[in-house]
């Protein structure tokens, strides 16, 4: 079974219980066959700015990052898949903007943010419908 570990860097009080973002990982993992550490973190829109200007060149928050690990040097530690840093302020707004429940929309960011870092990505068009494929069909399994 992979580690899932959950990290609460905000106070937000809508934030799903740390069982369901590990449910939600564990669920897409058993299902892709890959064993590995992830860490979730959930941030405020300070810290996502930051990173999201930092790595990614944009001057703004976003609603979901994912960092995959590399570190060809080091081959004996445990396979490490990355991390996944979700605002909780971004998906609340998206939520009550496409009037969602906060909850189903974690659980889409998590899902998101982790086919990412199983190598899933939307640039390309085609790689964008292979991705929300996947993503939709992982949201069904998890009734959301």
């Amino acid at each position: 079974m992979s580690e899932i570990a959950v990290q609460l860097a905000t106070s937000a009080e809508y934030v799903p219980e740390t069982s369901e973002f590990i449910r939600w990982a564990q669920s897409v993992l058993k299902e892709e066959k890959t064993r590995g550490e992830v860490t979730i973190r959930i941030v405020d829109k300070a810290e996502i700015h930051e990173l999201n200007h930092k790595y990614r060149k944009k001057n703004k928050p976003t609603n979901v990052l994912a960092f995959t690990y590399e570190n060809p040097a080091i081959k004996d530690l445990p396979d490490i898949l990355g991390d996944i840093v979700i605002c909780a302020e971004v998906v609340k707004n998206e939520a009550k903007e496409q009037g969602i429940k906060i909850k189903k929309h974690f659980a889409h960011m998590t899902v998101h943010g982790l086919l990412h870092l199983l190598g899933y990505d939307h640039i390309k068009e085609r790689e964008a419908e292979k991705m929300q494929k996947q993503e939709t069909y992982y949201l069904q399994k998890l009734k959301i």
